[in-house]
C-alpha cells in the first residue's frame, strides 16, 4: 500500500475589509455624536466696577421696567416706561422707546459701560403677540448708526406673567 503524500495547498487568508471599515465609521460617529463640549471651569465673563473708597456711596440704578400693553387682537397698544422718577407713556411707537433708552443709558464712552450694567425688565400682557415683544427687545438692545451696531442694553429680562 502506497501512501500518497498530501500536498498542502497554501490558502491565502483574506480578511473582509468592508465590515471592518463599517465598524470603524460607526464608532467614529458614535463618539462624535456623544461628545459634549464643557466650558472651562472658572472662565467667567464678569465686569466688576472700579473700587470705590469706603466713604463714597455706590450709585445703584434700579432696573427700568417696560410695560407692553396689548389691544384686543394682540398688537401693541401702549408702551409704558416705569422708573423711580415716574411712569411715562410712549404710545405704540418703538422709535420713542429707543430714544428713551438712549437718553437713559447716555452716549459716547459711558454708553458702552452702561450697556453692560443696565437692566430692563419687560412686563408684557398675556395677549401680546410674540412679534411685538421681539420689536420691543430690538428697540432697547441697540440700533444701527453709520453701518455699525451701537449696543444699548445687554441685560433683558421678562417678568413672570403670573
Amino acid at each position: 500500500m502506497k501512501i500518497r503524500e498530501s500536498h498542502r495547498h497554501e490558502e491565502k487568508c483574506e480578511l473582509p475589509m468592508a465590515p471592518m471599515i463599517d465598524i470603524v465609521f460607526q464608532l467614529l460617529i458614535f463618539f462624535i455624536m456623544t461628545f459634549k463640549i464643557v466650558t472651562m471651569e472658572g472662565d467667567f465673563n464678569i465686569k466688576m466696577p472700579k473700587g470705590a473708597r469706603s466713604d463714597e456711596s455706590l450709585d445703584f440704578e434700579p432696573p427700568m421696567t417696560v410695560e407692553l400693553q396689548a389691544d384686543g387682537v394682540g398688537n401693541i397698544a401702549d408702551i409704558v416706561l416705569k422708573r423711580p422718577s415716574g411712569d411715562k407713556s410712549l404710545g405704540p411707537d418703538y422709535q420713542k422707546l429707543t430714544e428713551e433708552v438712549i437718553a437713559y443709558v447716555g452716549t459716547g464712552p459711558q454708553q458702552q459701560v452702561a450697556a453692560s450694567s443696565t437692566k430692563i425688565i419687560f412686563d408684557c400682557d398675556k395677549s401680546l403677540r410674540y412679534e411685538e415683544a421681539v420689536k420691543a427687545i430690538t428697540a432697547v438692545t441697540g440700533y444701527i448708526e453709520n453701518g455699525e451696531l451701537v449696543k444699548l442694553v445687554e441685560n433683558v429680562q421678562f417678568r413672570d406673567p403670573g
